[in-house]
């Protein structure tokens, strides 16, 4: 299943974050820890390059994360140019009060009476990016819920005297070029759930889970890993949970459902959905896949135009 949603606030954001980059001093761009590249939108890339802003990488919800591997994603952003990563939770004061000066290192020309610090914060839906803000300020100003897309417009307030906030609305990307980034994003809950069949995203989310973490679906469903796919992992959660239909059959859409839920409430345990290896190999198997894609396109375009040919040699 390809999942693609870009809801059409998202379109007049991007133009809107595009405007403001150009008086914008630091990014913050808030990442799901448990997926950081998969939930990096890379139009926050482009417009932060394009103005050369520096970029404070804030890979939150580390308590969901798999700690391990949180470690080895932020080294992997240290080690890129004008970034910095922050991994954290927003459930922590104590994480929460050092962004203000990370952000001051990242500009330490600015913050002062007559250059206030001015800090956007970006991200796609659902990561947490609201709910920084109202950390930040210690008082509720925008709108928070676990649900994708609940900010949609910019909100520009102040955390001190020398320092400026800008929220923005969370901001997927019109074309999710890998299947198995929207299937992260919506196991994540960062997509609509109109978009996407969670039947088909929990039996993703087994499949992850039955490689790396088998120990947790044991721990949690009873169920034996040994010799099962995604989809007897949706079976083994509706054995365990009694989730049954009329006429005895298995309840396969309430056991997705809270399977899903499961992983996103942290019950499952600490997991993480990517690593920088095998964020590596998934785009290397997306490139050769796209070259064999336009390779096969090519050849029936030239087939096509041979047998144009022909017919016009015949005539």
């Amino acid at each position: 299943m390809s999942i693609q949603w870009f809801p059409g606030h998202m379109a007049a954001a991007r133009k809107q974050a595009a405007e403001q980059m150009e008086n914008t001093d630091v990014v913050i761009e808030v990442l799901d820890a448990r997926l950081p590249q998969a939930s990096s939108n890379p139009m926050v890339e482009e417009l932060r390059k394009f103005r050369q802003r520096p970029c404070l990488k804030v890979l939150n919800k580390t308590d969901l994360a798999d700690p391990a591997v949180t470690a080895q994603w932020a080294a992997w952003y240290d080690a890129q140019p004008g970034v910095t990563a922050y991994p954290m939770t927003t459930k922590k004061p104590s994480d929460v009060a050092r962004i203000p000066e990370l952000c001051k290192q990242l500009a330490p020309h600015r913050g002062v009476p007559t250059k206030p610090l001015r800090i956007m914060i970006m991200g796609i839906p659902n990561v947490g990016k609201s709910t920084l803000m109202n950390a930040l300020l210690k008082k509720r100003v925008a709108k928070v819920g676990d649900e994708p897309a609940v900010t949609k417009a910019q909100q520009k307030l102040y955390l001190d005297k020398f320092t400026v906030l800008v929220d923005t609305p969370g901001m997927l990307w019109p074309k999710i070029a890998m299947d198995s980034d929207g299937m992260m994003l919506a196991a994540s809950h960062a997509v609509g759930t109109n978009a996407v069949i969670e039947e088909e995203v929990a039996e993703f989310l087994g499949t992850l889970l039955l490689e790396r973490y088998p120990h947790l679906l044991r721990e949690r469903y009873g169920m034996k890993t040994e010799g099962i796919d995604g989809f007897g992992v949706i079976e083994g959660v509706a054995l365990r949970r009694g989730f049954r239909v009329r006429g005895g059959e298995f309840d396969y859409e309430k056991a997705a459902h809270v399977f899903l839920q499961d992983y996103r409430q942290g019950a499952l345990g600490r997991i993480s959905l990517e690593t920088p290896q095998s964020r590596a190999e998934a785009l290397e198997q997306h490139r050769i896949a796209m070259e064999e894609k336009a390779r096969i396109a090519e050849e029936k375009a030239a087939a096509k135009a041979e047998e144009a040919a022909r017919g016009k040699r015949g005539s």
